[in-house]
C-alpha cells in the first residue's frame, strides 16, 4: 500500500532553464511506496530543443579557457559537499539505497566533479619529432586535444548521482556540451545538481538534464548531431545502442558477473568481511557486485563456514536506519526474476547455504553452492543479492574459471603471494584486477570499464576526457 503525501513538483533542466514540460513522472520510494516528488519526462519536442541548444552551446564551450571549466566543476563539487546530508536523504528516498551507502555515493559524486576540475587543467598535448628521414628534415609536430562535440549521456538507476556525474563532469572538463538522460526511477538527485550547474558561468544550453522514456532516449542514440554516446546500463541494451549509433563514438560501461579468487595465502577474516559487503551492498544491484567466489580447496571449508556466518548477520530492512546493511530491490519485477533464477539453479542441483523467501521488494541475502556453471544465476548478470561459492583445486584454476565467462569487468584476487598477483594480472581477461579487495571496489579517478560483453572504452575522469576529445596535429615546417 502506498503512502499518500504532499510531494514537491520538480522541474527538469532544459538548455539552461528549469521547466515543467513533457509528461508527469512520479518518483516513489522503493522501500515504502511514498511519493517522493513529481517531475517530468521530456518528449520529442523537449529533446529537440535541448539538442539544438547543445549544438549551439558547443561553439562556446569548446572555446572556454581551462580555468573557466575548472571553476564551474569546482563550484558543483563544493555545493555537493555543502548539501551532502540533504542530497543523501533525497538519494535514499528515491532509490531505496541504505543511508550509509547514499552518503558514500554523495561523497564520491563530489570527488568526481572535483577530480574533473583538476583534470580540466591538464588536458595535455604532445610535441613530436617528424624528421625521421632526410626528406622530412626541419619538420616537427604539435598535438592538441579538442572537444569532440555534443555528448549524449545515459545513466542508470543504481548510482543515480555518481554514474551520472561520470558523464556530465568529464564533458564539461573537455569543453563539450551534454544532454543527460538520468534514470526515470530516481532522477531527482541529478535535477538537484542541475541547480548547482545553473549557478555557474557555463553557456546556456551547455548542459540539459532530461528524464525521458526509452523511445525518446533512443533518438539521441541515432542522432548524428551528437558526436559521442556514453551509456551505462545492461549489456543487451548497450550493444543494441552501439549498432544504432551510426558514426558517433560510443563508450559502453555495461554489466558483469564479477568474480573473486581466494588463495590459501589470503587473510580469511579480511576476505570474508569484504566479500560479504561486495556481494550484498545495495542488494547486489551493482555491475561489479560479487557474484562468483572461487576458493582454493585447502581453505574452502573454513572460508564457507565464516562466510555463511557473516551473511546471516547482514541487516536487511529500512534504508533510513543507519544500521541497515541492505534495503529493497528496485522493483517487484527484479525480485521475481531473482527468485526465478535461484529456483532454477536449485532445481538443477544447487544448494542454498543461506537464503529465504522474498518479502515484497526485499530479497534475502542468498549464498549458493554446487551451482551449474551455465545456470543463469551464475553465467549471466544476476544484479541481485545472490552469490555463488565454488571450491577450486588451485589458484590458477580459479583464474581460468573467472575467465570462463562472457563478461570481463573487474575481479578481486585475495592473495599474499606476489607471483600469483602478477600471474592474475597477466591472465585475467577483465578491465581491472583488485588485489586483496573486492571487484566491487572503485575509486573514481581510476580507469574503469570492461572487455568482452562488459563494455567498450573506459570511464574515470582522465580516460573519459580522452574519449570526449579528438587529437589534432599541427605540423610545422622550417624551410632549410
Amino acid at each position: 500500500m502506498t503512502t499518500q503525501v504532499r510531494a514537491a513538483t520538480v522541474p527538469i533542466y532544459l538548455a539552461g532553464d528549469f521547466v515543467e514540460a513533457g509528461s508527469p513522472l512520479e518518483v516513489r520510494n522503493p522501500a515504502t511506496g511514498e511519493l517522493v516528488a513529481t517531475t517530468f519526462q521530456a518528449g520529442a519536442d523537449e529533446l529537440e530543443h535541448a539538442t539544438l541548444a547543445a549544438v549551439e552551446a558547443f561553439e562556446q564551450t569548446r572555446r572556454l579557457p581551462s580555468y573557466a571549466r575548472r571553476d564551474a566543476l569546482a563550484h558543483v563539487a563544493e555545493c555537493i559537499e555543502r548539501d551532502a546530508d540533504e542530497l543523501a536523504e533525497l538519494l535514499m528516498r528515491e532509490s531505496g539505497k541504505p543511508i550509509r551507502d547514499a552518503r558514500g555515493e554523495v561523497a564520491r559524486g563530489a570527488l568526481t566533479f572535483r577530480t574533473a576540475a583538476e583534470e580540466a587543467l591538464r588536458i595535455n598535448g604532445e610535441w613530436l619529432p617528424l624528421d625521421w628521414s632526410a626528406a622530412n628534415r626541419g619538420r616537427q609536430g604539435l598535438v592538441r586535444r579538442y572537444g569532440i562535440g555534443p555528448v549524449a549521456g545515459i545513466s542508470p538507476f543504481n548510482f543515480p548521482l555518481n554514474l551520472a556525474a561520470h558523464k556530465v563532469a568529464p564533458a564539461i572538463a573537455a569543453g563539450c556540451s551534454i544532454v543527460l538522460k538520468p534514470p526515470s526511477k530516481d532522477p531527482l538527485v541529478m535535477l538537484r545538481v542541475a541547480d548547482y550547474i545553473a549557478e555557474t558561468d557555463l553557456p546556456r544550453g551547455a548542459v540539459s538534464i532530461l528524464p525521458m522514456d526509452r523511445p525518446t532516449g533512443d533518438r539521441m542514440v541515432s542522432d548524428d548531431r551528437y558526436k559521442l554516446l556514453s551509456f551505462t546500463g545492461s549489456p543487451s541494451v548497450g550493444w543494441k545502442m552501439k549498432a544504432e549509433a551510426g558514426r558517433k563514438k560510443v563508450v559502453l560501461e555495461l554489466g558483469g558477473n564479477a568474480g573473486a579468487v581466494v588463495d590459501a595465502s589470503a587473510d580469511l577474516d579480511w576476505a570474508v568481511k569484504r566479500l560479504v559487503f561486495g556481494s550484498f551492498a545495495y542488494a547486489g544491484q551493482v555491475c561489479i557486485s560479487v557474484q562468483r567466489i572461487y576458493v582454493v580447496r585447502d581453505v574452502y571449508d573454513e572460508f564457507e563456514r565464516r562466510f555463511v556466518d557473516a551473511v546471516r548477520d547482514v541487516r536487511v530492512g529500512d534504508p533510513s536506519d543507519p544500521a541497515t546493511d541492505m534495503g529493497p530491490m528496485v522493483d517487484r519485477k527484479a525480485v521475481e526474476r531473482t527468485d526465478e533464477w535461484v529456483r532454477e539453479a536449485v532445481d538443477r542441483g544447487a544448494r542454498v547455504l543461506v537464503g529465504g523467501e522474498p518479502d515484497g521488494q526485499l530479497y534475502p541475502p542468498t549464498v549458493l553452492a554446487d551451482v551449474p556453471a551455465d545456470a543463469r544465476v551464475c553465467g549471466e548478470e544476476v544484479f541481485a543479492p545472490v552469490v555463488n561459492l565454488f571450491a577450486v583445486d588451485s589458484f590458477e584454476d580459479g583464474l581460468r574459471q573467472i575467465n570462463d565467462s562472457a563478461f570481463g569487468l573487474q575481479c578481486g584476487v585475495f592473495t599474499n603471494d606476489l607471483e600469483r598477483t602478477l600471474t592474475a594480472w597477466d591472465e585475467l581477461e577483465v578491465g581491472g584486477i583488485i588485489v586483496n579487495d573486492i571487484p566491487t571496489w572503485r575509486t573514481d579517478p581510476m580507469p574503469y570499464g570492461g572487455v568482452k560483453d562488459s563494455g567498450l572504452g573506459r570511464e574515470g575522469l582522465r580516460w573519459s576526457i580522452e574519449d570526449m576529445t579528438e587529437p589534432r596535429l599541427l605540423a610545422l615546417v622550417r624551410p632549410l
